[in-house]
């Protein structure tokens, strides 16, 4: 009994000793992804403890993304993001410092970065150059360099300052970098993203309140442009990413794929039967359709009772259907999601991605795309624009469009001629 009661108290010991040593400073932290060119993608992040349980959240202003599986050893830390397979691995040097590895999935080979955090500096950037110089609030046409010889997109910045915070987002034909958060000191523009997937590094030099010059552009491991923009309060974008049908009179799309509780959906099924129904086109990978996928979840929850339905249909990064499974339950607990993902088996880099799960349409483009069937299951229209709550008055334009198309369709009566 005595040497029971020896060894319990020593396992006590031991456990309290490793709580003591794993005990990290709570509040803000700065971490960094080191790119072998030197350049540093920095972030933010919180950490406080909850009944003695650490919490971490990402920080995008005014995002906040709570990592879940979070987990603290004697002298390690490790969590995944919420959505994405991404994740971290660090070694605890002391209570105010991490070193280790960021991992982020993909199609072929992983990224993986260096990642550094402390608390000693913990603001996203310094602002050594003092106060801004100038203001940067509204619109400006953004003109990107392009990557090993590709050109740029067209793209929009939005831009709003406060003193000398400064957030806002960029906009191109087939998305938005979502949220973006910095500074401008003296004549120095800074700003950074960290969500899982994008990670982004912006610097410019602020000419004045209209121009922007020596633009740098810098996302995970090795993607460098440069980038110079204007002040333009009246700059659009072309639709380069749209998608049409190839033969209008064959406007009326099916398909049967598994959802991710092993169940076969088909659109033809009675759930769908006489509703309006909106297909979206999205990938457990982008960051965009995470965006989308928080819009469309609330929306459906408030409204799916006056004949609305939804179906997600994923392109993942690969056939494995365990890992696309994996990957598109977080998504669904995360929003969660009561519309049906399904999985199309069916890779985002199969050049026949589209001929193989919808051949009426003509090439997927861009992640999320969403086409809206009528009553009769025919499509009405299909929607490869959308742009995310970090884009402002870009957002609230898209939702009012969104649900002015929806009751525009609910208000129609079934046409059995057409069925």
């Amino acid at each position: 009994m005595k040497k029971v009661l020896f060894t319990i108290a020593l396992f006590c010991f031991a456990v309290s000793a490793s709580i003591g040593q794993t005990s990290l400073t709570k509040g803000n932290w700065r971490g960094w992804l080191q790119r072998a060119d030197g350049k540093q993608i920095v972030f933010s992040f919180t950490l406080q403890y909850s009944h003695n349980q650490p919490q971490l959240s990402i920080i995008n202003s005014p995002e906040k993304l709570q990592v879940k599986a979070l987990r603290i050893t004697s002298d390690s830390i490790s969590f995944s993001m919420p959505v994405f397979e991404s994740a971290f691995k660090a070694k605890i040097i002391n209570a105010d410092s991490l070193q280790g590895e960021w991992t982020k999935g993909s199609s072929s080979k992983n990224t993986v970065l260096p990642f550094f955090a402390s608390t000693r500096e913990p603001a996203r950037f310094q602002p050594v150059k003092g106060k801004a110089a100038h203001m940067l609030n509204g619109k400006y046409t953004v003109k990107f360099s392009g990557f090993r010889g590709n050109a740029g997109e067209p793209a929009i910045a939005v831009f709003k300052q406060d003193g000398s915070h400064l957030t806002g987002s960029i906009l191109t034909p087939t998305g938005d970098y979502r949220y973006l958060d910095g500074l401008v000191t003296g004549d120095s523009l800074l700003l950074s993203t960290f969500d899982g997937v994008h990670a982004f590094l912006i610097t410019a030099t602020v000419k004045d309140n209209h121009q922007l010059t020596d633009g740098k552009f810098y996302s995970g491991a090795v993607v460098h442009e440069e980038w110079t923009a204007y002040k333009n309060d009246t700059a659009t974008l072309p639709d380069l990413a749209a998608m049409y049908l190839k033969n209008k009179e064959e406007d009326k799309p099916a398909f049967s794929f598994t959802d991710i509780d092993g169940k076969q959906v088909n659109l033809s099924d009675a759930r769908f039967k006489d509703k309006v129904v909106i297909l979206q086109l999205m990938g457990s990978w982008c960051p965009n359709c995470m965006d989308e996928t928080a819009f469309l979840s609330e929306w459906y929850k408030k409204n799916h009772q006056r004949g609305v339905e939804i179906i997600g249909l994923a392109y993942e990064y690969s056939t494995d259907f365990q890992r696309s499974q994996n990957s598109l339950r977080k998504f669904q607990q995360r929003f969660q999601v009561d519309y049906p993902l399904l999985i199309t088996g069916v890779t985002v880099s199969d050049t026949l991605r589209t001929e193989k799960t919808l051949p009426l349409f003509t090439h997927i483009k861009t992640f999320p795309t969403s086409i809206i069937l009528d009553k009769n299951g025919r499509v009405r229209k299909i929607d490869t624009g959308f742009f995310g709550p970090g884009t402002g008055d870009y957002y609230t334009h898209y939702k009012q469009e969104f649900e002015a198309t929806i009751s525009e369709l609910l208000k129609e009566q079934k046409d059995i001629t057409k069925s």
